[in-house]
């Protein structure tokens, strides 16, 4: 099922392949930022922690104010990875460890998009997508994996918790998350735990491992893709001693401004390597922020003008900060257009002559002549949600459109998004307009029922593509049995 790029790798293979025709790409996830935690989305100075490095490069790129996403970090990093929406690939769940469910191996990744033009690949940071070997990214068309956060940033707190129970340390030692390096034959070995501690150290160490990929790779024939998965602004914000004080917003302004002092070192160490020229950086979030959830000295996320947090369908979980740097081909500028995580795989793949899978549905749409400037508008126009595989909501131009309700738990508004509940609605759907109504306070559907049709052509247009490619069966960690 992965072999559709092989003519392009033999062509590679014959040395056809080298930097100066295809540009080198680092992608940048940050984790948990919101829309309004960004100086060059309306924060910097007014909130207390400036963001100079990212401002830039939002600046000197094309940036997005209506950059789409999925609602958690599983499934963005999966819709990203594969340009498909996350229920395909049986990930529309966020992973917890030791629950079964993975990246599955007949998976085309953007890591394997890459190898199949020559590309040196590497990826370092967060992951979230799997712990199975199918899943590691070594397995995934990554060349190397460094500072390896396999599942997710919660679990440096799994210690205290488990000692408080009593447990018996082999016990907490084995459910324990780690960071993980890997071998030359691609195998993952964990080098040290993942710890409240060496929380406060695993951003700078990606870092340091990102410039080092940069400046070896600079070096080499063929181009390379680096992937770096940030770890902040995830919970617990816990940061260098450097950073520890230094924003006027406590421990979340803390680590936006290390973020942005980590991103300034890998846009740093392309420059020094002399091939900022023909290098795209693509900066995203995986999804909104959760300015309510948590400990109050961990808060201080925001979404900007749009109501909801990651783990929920509402605008604030949906749409991030984006923005994409290519000198000479990409011409700076702000865009409102449409456009979403899923579309950087084919877009990526037209700019670098692969082949995307013609055996399985893409959701993505390739952007490469809106990007160049080449056509006027974005290739989108819509977007479907889900959580888990349930479709939860429907973007179209500028109208959200929800099947079901949205509650906080218990009517407690710090329980919202992961931890809130939906409730069916009595056979009409709920119609905002975001552009008249960012927090989507007044439901339009008496005067905007005519969007009615639109929504119920794309989710008929989605279940028809499951006749002959259905999803594999859904997590569920509340449902069991068959």
């Amino acid at each position: 099922m992965k072999n559709f790029w092989i003519p392009a790798l033999l062509i590679a293979l014959t040395g056809s392949v080298y930097a100066q025709d295809k540009p080198n790409v680092v992608v940048m996830l940050a984790d948990n930022v919101g829309y309004g935690d960004i100086g060059a989305y309306g924060a910097g100075e007014v909130r207390g922690m400036p963001t100079p490095s990212i401002d830039q490069l939002a600046s000197e790129g094309l940036r997005f104010t209506q950059f789409l996403v999925e609602p958690g970090c599983t499934p963005s990093r999966a819709a990203l990875q594969t340009g498909r929406y996350s229920p395909r690939s049986g990930l529309g769940s966020i992973i917890v460890g030791g629950t079964p469910n993975t990246l599955q191996a007949s998976e085309v990744t953007l890591g394997e998009l890459f190898k199949s033009q020559g590309y040196a690949t590497g990826y370092v940071g967060k992951w979230h997508l799997g712990a199975s070997e199918q899943s590691w990214p070594t397995r995934q068309g990554f060349d190397q994996f460094r500072v390896g956060v396999i599942e997710t940033t919660d679990g440096t707190l799994y210690r205290d918790s488990m000692q408080r129970t009593g447990l018996p340390e082999g016990v907490i030692a084995a459910s324990e998350p780690g960071i993980w390096e890997s071998e030359v034959n691609g195998t993952l070995k964990k080098v040290r735990p993942y710890t409240v501690d060496y929380r406060r150290q695993v951003e700078g160490d990606i870092a340091t491992a990102a410039v080092e990929y940069i400046g070896r790779q600079a070096k080499a024939k063929e181009p390379f893709f680096l992937f770096v998965g940030w770890t902040n602004t995830h919970y617990p914000s816990l940061v260098a001693p450097e950073f520890v004080g230094k924003s006027r917003s406590g421990p979340y302004g803390d680590a936006i401004m290390e973020l942005d002092h980590r991103t300034g070192q890998v846009l740093d160490a392309i420059k020094t390597a002399g091939v900022e020229d023909n290098t795209i950086v693509i900066w995203l979030s995986d999804n909104g922020a959760s300015p309510t959830a948590g400990p109050a000295e961990f808060r201080g996320g925001s979404n900007g003008p749009f109501r909801g947090e990651v783990g929920d369908a509402l605008e604030g979980s949906l749409r991030v900060p984006g923005m994409i740097k290519w000198p000479g081909k990409i011409a700076p500028r702000v865009s409102n257009a449409m456009v979403s995580i899923h579309d950087v795989f084919p877009t990526l793949a037209k700019i670098i002559g692969a082949d995307i899978p013609q055996d399985r549905p893409i959701d993505g749409v390739d952007q490469s002549e809106f990007f160049t400037g080449k056509q006027a508008s974005s290739n989108r126009v819509s977007l479907i949600t889900f959580i888990g595989d349930q479709i939860v909501a429907v973007r179209w131009r500028q109208f959200r459109i929800y099947p079901q309700q949205f509650v906080s738990s218990a009517g407690n508004p710090a329980m919202a998004g992961a931890a809130g509940y939906r409730a069916e609605l009595n056979g009409y759907p709920s119609i905002f307009n975001v552009e008249q109504d960012p927090r989507e306070e007044v439901n339009t559907v008496a005067v905007n029922g005519w969007v009615i049709a639109p929504y119920m052509k794309l989710i008929g247009e989605y279940l028809k593509s499951l006749e002959q490619y259905p999803n594999p069966k859904a997590v569920n960690l509340t449902k069991f049995g068959g």
